[in-house]
């Protein structure tokens, strides 16, 4: 059966016109819309030309009224985007109820804290039907306890009966707060003398290595704080208590919004990258993953 094809105006046209005649003026349709006040007059424009209408509305001075034209539309319009309104709402009703698919996942606790929770609630807003169960440990992907979907590990490293999922890569470099910075300004690497360095228990050579790479390797610093977590060393840093040696990835927010700054971009160590091991390959897990990986992109 044939079917003729719809002659339909363009529909950003046809909202702008019940607005502005619903509610009787340009201004207060480009208010309700979030466009501009000459945006609404053009799609109006646009809408009288493809309907070969010479005019839709009278304007008077504060007012627009609608011309017999532009009554006879409305009032075939606004039912119309009534109903396309109700079907939507009907629609996320549908998918509200059903339940949601819960994904269990095991991540880094610094990686959790500082880079995924603060990314989270854009993951529930895009996927409402997937319920994220998060738990932090440091256990190696395969003496975990209990079994997960989705592991976030540094990598790459190969195991039994998970596949990879590259998601971000990293270097650590010496990061501390504005404040802190123009208090005992870093000019050159022997400047660190002054300061108070931050150390994470876990990496007790982390400054050592870095010194080295950077030519002062008998630096001693006016003194130390250890740390049992490299989450723990950030926020001393952002505290201004002393200079950490930041994980690029997870400071990169405090980085791009002013809170931390580096004295020395371009001495760095190398870092493992991160890395999302999978139990199972499914269209949801699937789903999580890519969006790690395109927050992954977003973060560098």
């Amino acid at each position: 059966m044939f079917v003729a094809r719809r002659s339909l105006p363009p529909m950003n046209a046809v909202r702008a016109f019940e607005a502005a005649a619903r509610l009787g003026s340009f201004k207060d349709a480009a208010t309700e819309l979030g466009v501009t006040h000459g945006a609404v007059s053009q799609q109006i424009r646009l809408l009288e030309a493809w309907l070969g209408e010479p005019s839709l509305f009278r304007r008077s001075v504060r007012r627009v009224v609608l011309t017999p034209a532009g009554a006879a539309l409305l009032a075939e319009f606004g039912p119309a985007l009534d109903r396309i309104s109700a079907a939507v709402q009907q629609h996320r009703e549908r998918r509200s109820d059903r339940p949601a698919v819960l994904l269990r996942v095991n991540a880094l606790a610094t990686f959790s804290l500082r880079w995924l929770l603060p990314r989270m609630n854009r993951f529930r807003v895009e996927h409402p039907d997937i319920e994220v169960r998060l738990t932090t440990s440091n256990d190696p992907v395969d003496a975990l306890p209990e079994p997960f979907d989705v592991v976030i590990r540094g990598g790459p490293d190969t195991f039994h009966g998970f596949a990879s999922r590259f998601l971000l890569s990293e270097r650590r470099l010496p990061v501390l707060s504005p404040a802190l910075l123009a208090q005992l300004p870093l000019v050159d690497v022997a400047d660190l003398a002054r300061h108070t360095l931050l150390h994470v228990m876990s990496m007790p050579r982390l400054w050592r290595d870095w010194l080295t790479e950077a030519g002062q390797p008998a630096l001693e610093p006016a003194a130390s704080l250890t740390f049992d977590h490299f989450y723990l060393t950030v926020q001393a840093a952002l505290d201004g208590l002393g200079v950490a040696m930041g994980p690029t990835a997870l400071i990169a927010d405090d980085l791009a919004a002013g809170r931390l700054v580096t004295p020395f971009p371009r001495i760095s160590l190398p870092a493992r990258s991160y890395f999302a091991y999978l139990r199972r390959n499914d269209p949801h897990v699937a789903v999580f993953c890519d969006w790690l990986e395109q927050q992954g992109r977003r973060t560098v």
